[in-house]
C-alpha cells in the first residue's frame, strides 16, 4: 500500500487500530472495551494459570479429534466426488448446502443425537470443518489431467494405488488449502460447541469472565484464540508453499 508515494507496511493499519483501542479504553467511554495494554497484560497473566492449561487440554482434544475425523472423511469423499459423476451429482448438493447453512442452528440437533458431552463437541467441530475440505479436494481432483490417470491404468495400477499415488498427490495443494480453511472454521466450531453443549474448556472460561464482567480477561482469552488460529493458518500456508510444485506437475 502506498500513500503519497511512500510505501506503508500492511501492519501499519494494526498499529493504528491498536492506538485507537488504547485511547478509547483509557477514556473509559465503554465498559466492554478496556485498554489494550491491560488486555495484553492479562494475556500473560492467564496463560500460566492451571485453569487455562486445563481448558487448553480439553479444547485441544476435541479440536484435534474433530479435525482428524474431518480430514479422514473429507479427503476421500472429495476424491470420490472429483472422480465419480454419479457420486458428485448425489452428494455435492448436500455438501454445498451444509457449507452455506448456519451450522450453529444445527448444534441442538447434534445434542439430541449424541447427548451432552465431548462427543457432541467433536461432532460440532466436524460439521464446521469437513465440508470445505470436501469441496477443495474435489476441485483439486477435477484439475488432474486425464493423461495421468490413463498412464496409471496402462501400467496396471489398482484403484488404491491410483488413490494414493495419483489423486492424493496431484490434488495435494487444494487438499492442504481445504484443511487450512477447515481448521480455521473448526476453531469457531469447538468454541460454539463448548458454549452451547456443555460449559467446558475455553467455553467455561468465557462463561466465567462474562458472568463476572471481567472484560480484560474475556478479551485476553479471545486474543489468545485469534493468535492460535493465526499460527495454525501460517503453518499450513507454509506447507502449501512447499507442495506448490505438485500443482504444476499434474498436467
Amino acid at each position: 500500500m502506498k500513500i503519497g508515494g511512500f510505501r506503508i507496511p500492511m501492519a501499519a493499519s494494526l498499529i493504528v487500530w491498536a492506538v485507537l483501542w488504547e485511547v478509547v479504553g483509557q477514556t473509559g467511554a465503554s465498559l466492554i472495551i478496556p485498554p489494550l495494554s491491560a488486555i495484553l497484560a492479562r494475556m500473560f497473566e492467564i496463560v500460566p494459570t492451571p485453569s487455562f492449561g486445563a481448558a487448553l487440554l480439553i479444547t485441544g482434544k476435541a479440536f484435534l479429534l474433530g479435525n482428524a475425523i474431518s480430514i479422514g472423511v473429507g479427503v476421500p469423499l472429495g476424491i470420490l466426488l472429483g472422480r465419480s459423476t454419479i457420486a458428485d451429482r448425489m452428494i455435492l448438493p448436500w455438501v454445498t448446502m451444509f457449507l452455506s447453512a448456519p451450522l450453529s442452528a444445527l448444534v441442538p440437533v447434534i445434542m439430541v443425537i449424541f447427548g451432552l458431552g465431548q462427543t457432541t463437541i467433536v461432532m460440532t467441530v466436524v460439521m464446521f470443518a469437513v465440508w470445505i475440505i470436501v469441496l477443495d479436494t474435489r476441485a483439486g481432483v477435477q484439475g488432474i489431467a486425464p493423461s495421468l490417470v490413463e498412464m496409471a491404468q496402462s501400467f496396471g495400477a489398482s484403484r488404491w494405488q491410483a488413490f494414493t499415488r495419483i489423486y492424493f498427490f496431484a490434488a495435494l495443494p487444494e487438499i492442504l488449502s481445504g484443511i487450512r480453511l477447515g481448521l480455521i472454521r473448526a476453531v469457531k466450531g469447538v468454541i460454539i460447541g463448548q458454549l452451547l453443549v456443555s460449559i467446558v474448556g475455553f467455553g467455561s472460561l468465557f462463561e466465567i469472565y462474562l458472568s463476572r464482567f471481567l472484560m480484560e480477561h474475556f478479551w485476553a482469552l479471545l486474543f489468545i484464540l485469534f493468535a492460535l488460529a493465526f499460527a495454525i493458518n501460517e503453518i499450513l500456508v507454509w506447507l502449501e508453499r512447499k507442495v506448490e510444485y505438485y500443482a504444476s506437475s499434474r498436467h
